[in-house]
């Protein structure tokens, strides 16, 4: 059965589905799993979410984080989920295989970002989705995921992005090697251009202050950032807007600070769907609710 046909099959019903994807214009040897759920009350005209699931390659949990907003809102989520067999480290999955084992750049159509568009694309093929754009949301290493996509591939396929919790940063900047910066990947200042103006959300939980941690960078590149994720997302964001403000160019990223919540993927979700399909930030009862229900998955 082709990937179309079997797309098609598997999300003609409401519900859960773990969908086996090979991503034939990428890097054949590395399958992925599209871990969706379809709301009863989904059409192929509601929105599709993208889900980028956390350094636990765990995107069966994120892709359940976000049922109570596909089941209230209509959607249709979707979370590509890279494994540990195939994407073992943050050089797969987070940074996203850009380089190869020597250091080399490899083919953009091989890089792990280029899969989501591609994977857009087919669901519009299948008539799953009939949008032109999807919603794209990640969470700590899929935060990381998620910035570096919008960092480095057209944004054609996307109609928002929020990231949420990143342990660091790839900041807009030619004058440094990726993954610290965008330098030496074969991008120049249309990119960062195009970056710097895409209207980016970080989610930022104000308690997401550890220092120190198995799942927080450490590396020297991710330490000068600050000293926990939170800092590291204002510098992020401070970054940009000087980088924009130094090229005379606009930038129209933010950043959400999150009361109450700490490094939780599931309180993160439900941030991410309130202000996309609602407008607004829970109100400060909501926001009470998921600070008391712990950490979710990183």
């Amino acid at each position: 059965m082709s990937i179309t046909a079997m797309l098609a099959d598997a999300l003609t019903a409401p519900g859960r589905n773990a969908i086996p994807f090979v991503d034939e214009e990428g890097d054949r040897s590395r399958p992925l799993t599209l871990h969706t759920y379809r709301a009863e009350r989904y059409t192929p005209e509601r929105p599709l979410v993208l889900v980028q699931h956390g350094m636990k390659r765990n995107g069966d949990e994120y892709r359940d984080f976000w049922i109570p907003a596909a089941d209230k809102y209509g959607l249709l989520i979707v979370a590509p989920t890279f494994s540990n067999e195939h994407y073992p480290t943050s050089a797969e999955y987070n940074d996203g295989l850009v380089r190869d084992a020597v250091g080399g750049v490899r083919p953009k159509s091989d890089w792990a970002y280029a899969s989501i568009a591609r994977i857009v694309a087919l669901l519009r093929d299948t008539g799953v989705t009939a949008r032109p754009r999807a919603w794209l949301y990640g969470h700590s290493a899929g935060g990381q995921f998620g910035h570096r996509l919008l960092s480095t591939q057209p944004h054609d396929a996307y109609e928002a992005v929020i990231i949420g919790n990143p342990g660091w940063y790839t900041l807009p900047t030619l004058d440094r090697p990726f993954p610290e910066g965008l330098g030496g990947i074969g991008l120049g200042e249309a990119e960062l251009a195009r970056l710097l103006a895409y209207p980016l959300t970080i989610l930022a939980g104000d308690r997401d202050i550890e220092t120190s941690g198995p799942s927080l960078p450490a590396q020297p590149e991710a330490t000068a950032q600050g000293p926990h994720r939170l800092a590291r997302a204002h510098n992020y964001v401070a970054f940009g807007h000087a980088e924009a403000l130094r090229r005379n160019l606009p930038c129209h990223w933010r950043l959400q600070v999150v009361p109450g919540i700490g490094h939780d993927g599931d309180a993160m979700s439900q941030v991410a769907a309130s202000l996309w399909f609602e407008g607004r930030m829970p109100d400060a009862a909501a926001l009470a609710r998921l600070a008391a229900g712990g950490q979710g998955a990183l």
